[in-house]
């Protein structure tokens, strides 16, 4: 695992944006992984930007989406489907029909998610962006998940209902549910590039570098991964960088 530490998240933003760029330099099809959420809006206007002024290209690739809320109406601004076109996929040129996502309104929601778990499989994701949940989670899986498992329907803890409350405008319009891929299907893609900030990841981010692979900490299963990059702050790093300086 390579990590980067970097002063805040607009320089977090510019070192993952180089990531990406590269992958979609290199490949006349890439195939992203797309995380939702705060730790990642600064790359995905960073991105934006260099689609902008710098002609950056997406023409030619196709997305997945590593997660969606389950009760939602389709038009409901925190749909995970709608909130990546509003951050990213409406200004930078990705075809709508090559951004892919669960569909969560359909009558048989473990028959779709077996058929999105497929689709992911079979399109061989090449960079995956991911964030971290102050508990350790990567998308939805929360503590407890199983490193093998598959995408699914799962039920959000209290304390993450919480986090996302902020983008909702009562906590209790924050879904119960959700369809998540899982950690097996995560740790398909090539390249995990992962991105937290500030000092309420620091127990997760020390958590998957350093201590047990346990399922209590999801994202620790990180660290079997051949190739993985990690960018963080100074905060998210701090509780890593005591335990590295413990005699």
């Amino acid at each position: 695992m390579k990590v980067i530490v970097a002063p805040d998240p607009d320089e977090i933003a510019v070192h993952a944006a180089d990531l990406v760029q590269s992958f979609l330099d290199s490949s006349p099809e890439p195939v992203l992984g797309l995380a939702t959420g705060a730790s990642v809006q600064p790359l995905y206007r960073e991105l934006v930007r260099r689609h902008r002024e710098q002609s950056l290209s997406f023409a030619s690739s196709r997305a997945f989406l590593l997660d969606e809320y389950v009760g939602l109406d389709p038009d409901h601004p925190q749909l995970y489907r709608n909130v990546i076109r509003a951050d990213l996929a409406g200004y930078v040129g990705i075809d709508p029909a090559r951004l892919h996502s669960p569909d969560v309104h359909t009558a048989d929601l473990d028959e779709e998610c077996a058929r999105y778990d497929r689709r992911v499989s079979r399109a061989r994701i090449g960079l995956q962006i991911l964030g971290i949940g102050r508990n350790g989670h990567l998308a939805f899986n929360e503590p407890g998940s199983g490193f093998d498992s598959r995408t699914r329907v799962v039920r959000l803890t209290a304390g993450t209902r919480a986090d996302n409350s902020r983008f909702f405008e009562r906590p209790e319009k924050v879904p119960e549910t959700a369809v998540t891929q899982g950690l097996g299907t995560i740790l398909q893609a090539d390249h995990l590039l992962v991105i937290a900030s500030g000092a309420a990841k620091t127990i997760a981010v020390e958590g998957v570098l350093v201590g047990p692979v346990t399922d209590t900490m999801p994202a620790s299963i990180l660290r079997t991964h051949p190739r993985v990059t990690m960018i963080v702050d100074p905060e998210a790093a701090a509780a890593w960088h005591r335990t590295a300086q413990r005699p």
